[in-house]
């Protein structure tokens, strides 16, 4: 039988992915899986969220959100996919998902922060969900990531991030006031309040 690791095109890997996929029911239960490492794959997912298979792009979303169902990133730092019979790497350029939209809900104490990513999961940031700021090393830019699912993340597409920035507040934390963002109940702070003053003159 075919593997992952030789297989010679994205519908020979599409068909060995989807039996996965169907393994359980909703969301492949990648976590608890424990195959053999089988190699790496000439599969990467670009910093905008551009899947690639042998060098081409892949151009059918259906195709990357079944890919997607079986990534798992473990404690080596590296990005896989999953079955219950091999483990293949894939290359990621930043995150494996980006997240393309955000629904603001309540305000105060009470807002949620909802976001839909590339391959289409939903996701509330909270405690469970949170979100993290990175510096962008070559511009000292905020790069803004929100936890998905296992150990991946989606990193905040642009145009979100100017709706990430409407639903921010000040507030004072720990005697120091930080700009930050509320969400489920969680509080996620992101810059000092006088750096964002300073970058918006």
């Amino acid at each position: 039988m075919e593997s992952l690791s030789h297989a010679g095109d994205a519908a020979s890997l599409e068909a060995l992915v989807a039996r996965a996929a169907r393994a359980g029911k909703g969301a492949p239960p990648v976590e608890r899986w424990n195959p053999p490492f089988c190699g790496d794959l000439d599969m990467e997912i670009r910093a905008d969220g551009t899947w690639f298979y042998l060098g081409t792009p892949i151009g059918r979303p259906a195709l990357v959100r079944l890919f997607s169902s079986v990534l798992r990133k473990d404690e080596d730092g590296r990005t896989y996919l999953v079955t219950p019979v091999e483990k293949v790497g894939i290359r990621v350029e930043d995150a494996p998902f980006l997240a393309v939209e955000m629904a603001v809900t309540d305000s105060g104490a009470s807002q949620v922060l909802t976001f839909r990513t590339n391959v289409g999961d939903v996701v509330e940031a909270g405690p469970d969900h949170p979100l993290r700021f990175a510096v962008e090393a070559q511009t000292g830019g905020l790069k803004p990531y929100l936890h998905v699912r296992g150990r991946l993340e989606a990193l905040v597409g642009r145009a979100v991030m100017y709706d990430l920035v409407e639903a921010g507040e000040e507030i004072d934390m720990d005697g120091r006031a930080m700009f930050a963002l509320r969400s489920c109940g969680a509080v996620f702070p992101v810059m000092p309040a006088q750096d964002l003053q300073r970058l918006s003159r």
